[in-house]
């Protein structure tokens, strides 16, 4: 049964019809282009948007994946808050880990190319006062976010990725180097950099490199 689909890439949304039998879940992790069918496509250059009879898309090319039929969660789920650049997107939602996940001795990694968020908030980075659009769940690729804001440390999860772990909590087992950057108000986040630059608070509340 063909599902319609709303998919976020480094230039624009396609809002589409995909004809292939399965979930999004499925479909986007099968290792295969996406083929996008009676498309609509909305750049991000400003122009406006246009209709387009068939678009394929590189699972590596898909930033952000939303369906009419929203993606089930894990049974028995804890859920965190958490906010992700990925390419041109900030996205906030909540992610699930199972109950007892520790991020230092955690033996499972995660499988697939992309994560499940839910109550998700889309904006553009660089439009913040543009507005949101809402979605019920979204699949993140993981291989393309930037920066990761989150109670707790996902660097198994985004690989590359800046690691900012919000409330003073220190991460455990990040596995690349850990710095602490002093934040508004006089608290101190964790930023985990991905090529291992340490930077520390001065006195002044302003970032080093060390």
């Amino acid at each position: 049964m063909p599902i319609r689909v709303e998919i976020y890439t480094a230039d624009g949304v396609a809002i589409a019809v995909v004809a292939r039998p399965g979930t999004l879940r499925d479909i986007v992790e099968a290792g295969r282009d996406l083929v996008l069918e009676d498309v609509t496509w909305h750049p991000l250059d400003g122009n406006p948007a246009r209709p387009v009879h068939e678009v394929a898309l590189a699972p590596d090319d898909i930033h952000i994946a939303v369906s009419d039929a929203p993606e089930d969660g894990p049974v028995h789920a804890q859920w965190h808050d958490v906010g992700v650049d990925v390419g041109p997107y900030r996205v906030t939602g909540q992610m699930p880990t199972m109950p007892g996940f520790d991020p230092g001795r955690a033996l499972a990694r995660p499988t697939g190319e992309f994560v499940l968020l839910r109550d998700v908030q889309i904006k553009l980075l660089d439009q913040e006062d543009a507005g949101s659009v809402s979605q019920r769940t979204a699949l993140v690729n993981r291989y393309v976010v930037d920066r990761v804001e989150a109670d707790l440390m996902l660097g198994f999860f985004f690989p590359g990725a800046v690691m900012v772990v919000t409330g003073g909590k220190d991460p455990v087992g990040a596995g690349a180097a850990v710095a602490t950057v002093a934040a508004g108000g006089g608290s101190e986040q964790n930023v985990q950099t991905p090529g291992g630059t340490t930077i520390a608070p001065d006195t002044a509340g302003a970032s080093t490199v060390a």
